[in-house]
């Protein structure tokens, strides 16, 4: 029988229309209702997905939930390069020890721990190493979600976690070439295990020598050319999208075919277009704005007013969404009057102000001075560049949260065999199995309180804070939420437990054993983190932590 030259266009009927709209629907009302409440929405779109899919009601038909799954793991590719573009560097860079000690902690304590299988299901140790495999990293796109919910992405806290749940990534995937080895030949194969670590190395250390030595010489260099004359050059949203876009496929599709993880380029992806935004237009915006003033006749900034400039420039991104210019897709940020650079005393200065903001206009006429206060725009910072997180918004953001996002962690309930869990010999092992992995990574946490930061904290909350020696449950909240961050598994466990399962190394008990510790791991990790944030939320809103940023050293809310 020949192969048809073309699909043959049917409407679907009444019953598949109300199912699928109903699905989506339901997907948002109820993460947006639980994130309102418990800052963990994504529990209830794995729940809609184990009722809606196989596991549950079969409601959705097979292809169509083999299409959820492949456009989930798309929105779970920008939801990692979305980290990448909000990730502050300056905090990565002096936490990253502290990063690689949590990813360490996080590896190896699962996979000691779950040779207690040993003696709870009569595992192998070959067995008992898959089952830790399985559990040993950190659901990368749930930590996200979590941490963007919260508020705590953008802290130290949530750089730390990202790039320990990174590493974890990285482990996890050469831990499914391990096993998916060990199932095949029953030999390792060294280059198998060793290709991921070396093309990971060189992604990691080859990307930011080419972003300083190559990249930024060269912006630097077009930052000087005048762009009227340039115009193949990105001026426009539409081909900065395009360049946006082009630079993600290329960063995922290198790193798949090189074989390391496409999820940590996508992140690289999103890192290096962050620090091209925040330190190559940035710093290029401020040595033209100092030149500039520095040569004026009628006067001069300071080094200190112009240091003051560039401090602005986070303030002048958040408060990007104040009024909206008519020929453009994106809104002309202005700060408020409390974050503006107020040029007060002699008419002179206020000329220099004026004589800045006229040269800026004509590299980008969209700017507005009003008075004497020089209003920082985001598009002025830049030079006439339109950021990543401004494409992010404009074509990525609605559709990631209103479809991808939520398709993502229904694919994780279409994973789960509820039919086949609920047995009472495999649910008390598969819960004890669970407490121990979720244990495994709780104690994560246990690294900030040898540092510094956590010291302070205790110290400064509240005199008197400790209690036999040790300080008191309020001040453990930063290294509770740390650790329950770690807990959450995902799309990598259930990848390296079905790898096992299908190449014969795990029996059906110890497979659903595994399944119950991913499972409620996904479920307590972001409900901790959850029911944490709230509390420290109703605490600083009750002025309970006083107005000092003394008492957030961890930087939690900064």
């Amino acid at each position: 029988m020949s192969q048809a030259a073309a699909l043959s266009y049917h409407e679907p009927n009444i019953i598949v229309i109300l199912i699928l709209a109903s699905f989506l629907i339901i997907l948002n009302i109820v993460g947006r209702a639980l994130d309102s409440l418990l800052y963990c929405g994504l529990l209830g779109q794995i729940f809609i997905g184990v009722a809606w899919g196989l596991p549950g009601g079969k409601w959705l038909s097979l292809p169509f939930q083999q299409s959820v799954v492949q456009l989930g793991y798309l929105g779970l590719i920008l939801l990692v390069y979305e980290g990448g573009l909000s990730t502050d560097f300056r905090a990565m860079k002096a936490n990253f020890m502290l990063s690689t000690f949590l990813a360490l902690t996080g590896v190896i304590a699962p996979i000691g721990m779950s040779f207690v299988l040993m003696s709870l299901s009569h595992a192998t140790p070959l067995q008992s190493f898959a089952a830790g495999a399985s559990l040993c990293s950190t659901s990368l796109g749930t930590t996200l979600t979590v941490l963007k919910i919260s508020g705590l992405k953008q802290s130290r806290l949530g750089v730390v976690l990202t790039c320990a749940a990174m590493l974890d990534d990285v482990v996890g995937l050469v831990m499914a070439q391990i096993i998916s080895n060990l199932g095949g030949s029953g030999s390792i194969n060294p280059v198998i295990i060793i290709r991921p670590i070396l093309v990971s190395f060189a992604f990691a250390v080859v990307v930011p020598l080419v972003c300083v030595f190559l990249i930024k010489p060269l912006a630097c260099r077009m930052q000087h050319c005048h762009l009227k004359k340039v115009r193949f050059f990105p001026t426009t949203v539409q081909m900065t999208f395009l360049a946006h876009t082009l630079i993600l496929f290329g960063f995922v599709v290198g790193s798949s075919y090189a074989g390391t993880s496409n999820l940590y380029a996508a992140y690289l992806a999103g890192a290096c277009i962050g620090w091209y935004d925040n330190e190559v237009n940035r710093g290029a915006f401020v040595e033209r704005t100092s030149a500039t003033l520095a040569n004026s006749n009628k006067g001069y900034f300071s080094p200190k007013k112009i240091g003051q400039m560039l401090a602005l420039a986070p303030q002048a991104e958040a408060f990007s969404k104040s009024s909206k210019h008519p020929h453009s897709d994106f809104e002309t940020p202005k700060l408020p009057p409390s974050a503006a650079i107020r040029c007060s005393g002699t008419d002179d200065l206020n000329d220099n102000v004026e004589e800045e903001n006229t040269e800026d206009k004509q590299l980008n006429p969209n700017d507005t001075v009003t008075g004497s206060e020089t209003s920082i725009s985001t598009s002025n910072l830049r030079s006439g560049h339109v950021s990543g997180l401004h494409i992010w918004e404009a074509y990525y953001e609605v559709p990631l949260s209103t479809v991808l996002k939520p398709f993502f962690f229904a694919s994780i309930g279409f994973s789960i065999p509820i039919s086949e869990m609920f047995d009472g010999n495999i649910i008390w092992k598969g819960i004890v199995y669970a407490i121990l992995m979720t244990l495994g990574k709780f104690i994560c946490g246990a690294w900030l309180l040898r540092s510094i930061c956590f010291k302070r904290f205790a110290n400064d909350v509240e005199s008197g804070g400790h209690i036999w020696g040790f300080p008191k449950a309020r001040s453990l909240i930063p290294p509770s939420i740390m650790g329950y961050a770690m807990v959450a598994r995902g799309e990598i466990g259930f990848l390296i437990s079905a790898l096992a399962e299908s190449r014969g190394i795990f029996t059906p008990e110890q497979y659903y054993i595994v399944t119950w510790g991913i499972v409620l791991c996904t479920i307590v990790g972001p409900l901790m983190v959850g029911l944490l944030t709230s509390k420290v939320r109703k605490i600083r809103d009750s002025k309970e932590l006083a107005a000092s940023a003394e008492h957030d050293p961890m930087g939690i809310w900064a």
